[in-house]
């Protein structure tokens, strides 16, 4: 990962970034959601993007200790704030946690989860590009990706950016650490 190449949306107030392991303190309601089933449109979380162009996979470690129910980290491909996802686990309560990503198409969010026992506090991921579509693996410590969903952007990716977020939706606050970061381009066939 080179740092100089990355950018920050909505930069945190505490972060710290130091041997290629990015480390970021949430701040209370901050959030990505759109609109979707609860009204409310949120684009307000921090995220650092790297800009891409052409396809390409995209793969980082995360780890946390989530206290508060919708606290999540993840992994962030974003155009604008209506166009857009995002992949993470959401804290619940004490007895599960939702694995789950959410695609924001033309303004309007999904939220597609799975519940996994709790406590939890670190996953991997892999996002690849191919075209308008994007793939998504998860791996859980030290086992291998696993497939976990297959979508479709509907707005070109003109200006698209790949990343890392972190937020809390609700009054609450957690530090999310981000390691193993790296982008693979794919070279055209």
């Amino acid at each position: 990962m080179n740092p100089k190449k990355f950018y920050w949306i909505n930069p945190p107030q505490k972060f710290r970034l130091q041997n290629g392991v990015l480390k970021i303190q949430t701040e209370p309601e901050t959030d990505f959601w759109q609109r979707t089933h609860y009204g409310f449109s949120k684009a307000n979380a921090p995220a650092f993007l790297t800009k891409i162009e052409g396809d390409f996979t995209f793969t980082v470690k995360t780890s946390f200790q989530t206290q508060n129910r919708y606290d999540q980290c993840g992994v962030l491909l974003y155009t604008d704030d209506e166009n857009w996802v995002k992949v993470s686990v959401e804290h619940e309560n004490e007895q599960f946690a939702r694995l789950g990503s959410v695609v924001t198409n033309l303004g309007y969010s999904d939220w597609a989860t799975t519940d996994i026992p709790f406590p939890v506090n670190e996953m991997s991921y892999r996002l690849s590009l191919e075209g308008q579509d994007v793939f998504i693996e998860y791996a859980e410590k030290d086992a291998g990706f696993k497939q976990m969903r297959i979508l479709h952007l509907h707005k070109p990716l003109q200006q698209a950016g790949i990343g890392v977020y972190a937020c809390s939706p609700l009054k609450s606050r957690f530090e999310a650490v981000f390691s193993d970061i790296s982008l693979a381009i794919h070279t055209k066939k």
